[in-house]
């Protein structure tokens, strides 16, 4: 990722782009997806034979080749084939590790790009912006190639509605970018693992859906364990703090706002699939972050470009993290809605400490015992937040 002075650092472009490509394929055609009618069009992907003795009913009538699919179809539980032989769900664990892949070069390649612009002075909304445009370019791509993915069939309504959902992933995305931007990667991230907090204010008091009990008695051990993790950051500013907290409370209106916008009649099957919700979300989020990008930094844009043009660090950074953000944020959704929720809350916690762990040992940032103590009780925290109201749940007799 870094400047192009050994040989090894070509080696990094040309795995980065491999990986770029697994995401990417992976998204495009889902675990099931329509790349295999493409392969059948071309004729690599043939049907297989008829078997000698054909299925009969209880009457003794021939059963289709169909009606015998959709009835084993309908019989198999979440997971597939897989799940139904009581075997490995070899899609699924693929899918665990390129989102697992997808986020932990995501924010090491971001945040090589923000210090390749300048670091805390340099261009956070620039990049963040960019990120997000070059990611609508890969989403309106797979609209275009032939056996991709269905276009979806949305209203001006529908994009009127969807506007509010735009913004906050846009003000999310950018505000996590500012945060990396001012601190360490590892801070931020754990700053961000508190966002259950925030997610539990606003539905409490301006959704007005209630937080159980139990799960605001986990809100002091999030917020304790993240103030540990604090105490001896070597890289600590407030910037980073309150960047990494706007992006929180973005999210967490994100997600009530995302739950009011499926409820609408009919935007479901207008929108098609998770990744054309991705895609518009994505498209309206870059547009709205450019009137923020020309108000923030518009002024320096004739100066970033003549360092994109001199700095390959930067152009590289930027473009690989781009296509990792937008592929990894796919996959972890086609992911966790193939799962149950407690894999869900575990899949999460896990991708927080193996980025964080990771990515501070790629970087160099600091990993103090008091900060390694805060991180696992903030995290823990956030696991617990997730799991808790299903084990005190109490039991039927």
């Amino acid at each position: 990722f870094g400047n192009k002075k050994h040989h090894p650092s070509t080696m990094k472009i040309v795995s980065t782009t491999v990986l770029i490509s697994l995401c990417c394929a992976s998204s495009a055609f889902g675990l099931h997806g329509r790349a295999s009618s493409a392969l059948k069009k071309t004729g690599l992907l043939s049907s297989a034979p008829k078997p000698m003795v054909q299925p009969l009913d209880l009457r003794g009538n021939r059963i289709s080749e169909t009606a015998l699919l959709n009835s084993e179809a309908a019989e198999l539980p979440r997971g597939g084939e897989a799940a139904k032989s009581g075997g490995i769900d070899g899609g699924l664990i693929a899918y665990f590790a390129l989102w697992y892949l997808g986020n932990y070069y995501y924010n090491i390649s971001n945040k090589l790009a923000l210090n390749a612009a300048g670091g805390k002075t340099g261009f956070p909304m620039t990049i963040s912006s960019l990120q997000l445009g070059i990611g609508c370019i890969y989403g309106i791509f797979l609209w275009l190639a032939p056996d991709a993915r269905e276009k979806p069939k949305v209203t001006t309504a529908d994009i009127i509605k969807m506007l509010p959902v735009s913004f906050c992933f846009m003000g999310a995305h950018c505000a996590s970018v500012f945060a990396m931007g001012m601190g360490a990667v590892s801070f931020a991230q754990i700053v961000k693992a508190s966002e259950p907090a925030f997610a539990a204010v606003l539905s409490q008091f301006v959704y007005g859906k209630k937080v159980s009990t139990a799960k605001w008695l986990c809100l002091p051990i999030v917020i304790g364990g993240v103030v540990l993790a604090s105490v001896k950051e070597l890289d600590f500013a407030w910037s980073a703090l309150i960047s990494a907290c706007i992006a929180n409370m973005f999210a967490a209106v994100r997600g009530n706002e995302n739950k009011k916008l499926m409820e609408s009649e009919g935007i479901k099957d207008r929108i098609g699939s998770i990744g054309n919700q991705f895609a518009i979300t994505s498209i309206l989020g870059f547009l709205l972050s450019l009137p923020v990008l020309l108000i923030q930094e518009g002024s320096r844009l004739g100066e970033f470009v003549q360092m994109a043009k001199t700095t390959p660090a930067l152009w590289v950074n930027l473009v690989s993290s781009a296509f990792f953000f937008y592929g990894y944020n796919e996959l972890a959704t086609m992911t966790l809605k193939k799962t149950g929720a407690v894999t869900q809350s575990v899949a999460n916690t896990a991708k927080r400490v193996i980025v964080i762990v990771g990515v501070a040992v790629v970087l160099g940032e600091s990993l103090s015992p008091i900060k390694l103590i805060g991180c696992s009780i903030g995290i823990g925290g956030v696991l617990l937040y997730s799991v808790i109201d299903s084990l005190v749940k109490p039991k039927k007799a």
